[in-house]
């Protein structure tokens, strides 16, 4: 039976670890994600775990660390926000380009400058082409579930890439909600003991991890890299229908929240679809046929579902709260209308920033966003395509 809890998200993810049992967890604390080994380090101190806690200088020593404890053959586990993740840059590539099925809780901040330490998805969509699969989390029950998939997902002998399960800093990293959590036994049974055909410890194999690799070598293993991040998708719908049998929460690639038949709708990431969907019900209440597309999984990004998802409505928005100084728009908007891009039928397409430095998002902000669809799908064009919303001035 499902045990009914009041958490946080850091809370909930730092139960998961605790249900995982991981062999090692290295991190550094940085806001809003301190609260996930500080929670973790108890349970090692209290004897719940048997995980190797290893407090380190800095960021970039806690990937260094979780590479070198997972290319030994150990489950290994971090977390991190904001400048905080952008420090591990360099490592963030070792780790995918080792096939290492690190597995990180990424709580949303904003990047610094001007300095800012509140929700924004500067720091993961800065992240997004390190060859990390991304998984996103609208609340608590959500980043609680994807973290406990992720590790079947990265550990799959088809995959055997690292995962960060992201969520929204302050929104719901510090939040309390009500949430559901499988039992120790059933998680345990689920995600099963990290057994890698090859590890720098076995000796009978012998092995060298993240070697020299010259110009007749490098772009094989970079295909070899991008076809795995390709076998994510499917291996995440298999885990995901697997997941559903021990909990009873369904997940997708994306969720389609009354899209079936909606003439406009948003694509979004994260907390924010939570407001979207009280919007989309009130205006549903009232006749007007209005949908959403929330992304889950942004890494591998599922380009043929969702334009198929989308090709029946007029007009969409897609919601990036990220700025991409692209001079065109945000990143979910570029990975988006590129999804469109060989579709027959498609929607007029919008991006809206919104939401930088934690700037709230209310349920007229979202109201606006849909009334300004319902004027492209009158006039039949977009006047200008890259906006922002919220703004003074």
């Amino acid at each position: 039976m499902a045990i009914r809890e009041r958490l946080s998200g850091n809370e909930a993810i730092a139960i998961a670890m605790k249900q995982i049992n991981p062999d090692v967890m290295a991190a550094f604390p940085i806001t809003p994600s301190t609260e996930i080994p500080q929670y973790f380090s108890q349970f090692v101190a209290n004897n719940e775990v048997q995980t190797e806690f290893v407090p380190v200088e800095s960021e970039h020593s806690a990937m260094s660390a979780c590479i070198g404890s997972q290319a030994a053959g150990a489950r290994t586990m971090t977390a991190t926000s904001s400048c905080g993740l952008a420090l591990m840059w360099e490592v963030l590539y070792v780790a995918a380009s080792a096939r290492l099925p690190i597995t990180m809780a990424c709580v949303n901040r904003t990047l610094t400058g001007p300095i800012n330490i509140n929700n924004d998805h500067s720091d993961s969509m800065g992240a997004r082409d390190s060859g990390w699969v991304q998984i996103y989390s609208e609340n608590n029950q959500e980043a609680y579930d994807n973290f406990i998939q992720a590790i079947r997902i990265g550990e799959h002998p088809d995959v055997m890439l690292p995962v960060m399960v992201c969520q929204d800093g302050f929104i719901t990293s510090h939040a309390v909600e009500n949430i559901e959590l499988i039992e120790d036994d059933k998680v345990k049974a689920f995600v099963g003991e990290y057994t890698p055909e090859d590890y720098m410890l076995n000796a009978k194999r012998p092995i060298s991890i993240g070697p020299y690799d010259t110009a007749a070598y490098y772009i094989e293993h970079k295909r070899l890299q991008a076809e795995a991040m390709k076998n994510a998708m499917k291996v995440a719908q298999d885990v995901a229908d697997e997941f559903e049998k021990i909990s009873g929460r369904k997940y997708g690639l994306f969720e389609a929240y009354r899209l079936e038949d909606a003439e406009t709708a948003l694509v979004l990431i994260n907390s924010t679809a939570g407001t979207a969907k009280a919007v989309i019900d009130s205006m549903r209440a009232e006749g007007r046929k209005v949908g959403l597309l929330k992304i889950r999984m942004f890494r591998p990004f599922p380009m043929a579902q969702i334009a198929e998802a989308l090709k029946h409505v007029k007009a969409i928005a897609v919601m990036d709260k990220c700025e991409g100084f692209s001079a065109a728009g945000g990143p979910l908007f570029a990975e988006v209308r590129s999804a469109l891009y060989d579709a027959a039928e498609k929607p007029l397409v919008v991006n809206y920033i919104y939401g930088l430095g934690g700037r709230d998002v209310r349920t007229n902000d979202i109201e606006t966003v849909y009334s300004a669809l319902d004027e492209i799908v009158k006039s039949g064009t977009v006047a200008e395509t890259y906006r922002y919303l919220g703004v003074r001035g």
